[in-house]
């Protein structure tokens, strides 16, 4: 069942982020980073107030360097579609299960992004969840 509503269109439009922003990490590394992309639409703490669908959390300004390249606007495979469902169906993983930021550093990961502590590291990308008190609702089951 669902965490997050979703039409074709939001799957697609997951799918087609998977791939840019962490196609080079792998399936893995695609549901990592779908995983924190459904945390965004699933909270309405810090820099994620009021983004309640995937399209708006997808399009946040600056919240996504993939947009800004091609890739993103290629059509979605199946493959990524496949795992866009996974976690629009409550699939996640440490270090992404309840993180809502990660960032790909060029060299170590920095301790703190967006004054939010690192909970650990995936190939290139480094994953930061925020404290209960700064966003409890991230913790919750589904």
């Amino acid at each position: 069942m669902a965490v997050v509503k979703a039409t074709n269109y939001h799957i697609n439009l997951l799918a087609r982020l998977l791939r840019a922003e962490a196609v080079g990490e792998g399936k893995l590394g695609m549901l990592h980073v779908g995983a924190v992309t459904v945390n965004r639409a699933r909270v309405d703490c810090s820099d994620f107030e009021g983004l309640r669908t995937l399209p708006q959390v997808i399009n946040q300004p600056t919240a996504y360097e993939a947009l800004q390249h091609g890739t993103f606007y290629k059509r979605a495979r199946e493959s990524e579609k496949r795992l866009a469902r996974r976690v629009i169906n409550g699939e996640r993983r440490w270090p992404a299960k309840y993180s809502l930021w990660y960032f790909r550093p060029p060299a170590d990961c920095p301790a703190t992004w967006y004054d939010q502590p690192i909970v650990g590291r995936y190939k290139l990308h480094c994953f930061y969840e925020p404290t209960a008190d700064e966003c409890s609702e991230v913790y919750s089951t589904w």
